[in-house]
């Protein structure tokens, strides 16, 4: 279950991110998005990486 966290963390990764390179609030939940679903999608593959190694 670490996907989660990781999404929420790469939401406001991503959102900060854009509102330094001076975006408004719709380049903010874009990037946001984009990282949520990257963070996420990292973290379910580094679930399942370690799950099958442990057993």
């Amino acid at each position: 279950m670490i996907w989660l966290p990781a999404m929420v963390i790469g939401a406001i990764w991503g959102a900060v991110r854009a509102r330094k390179r001076g975006g408004d609030r719709l380049d903010a939940a874009q990037y946001g998005a984009v990282y949520a679903i990257g963070l996420g999608l990292l973290a379910v593959l580094v679930s399942i990486a370690i799950d099958r190694l442990t057993h």
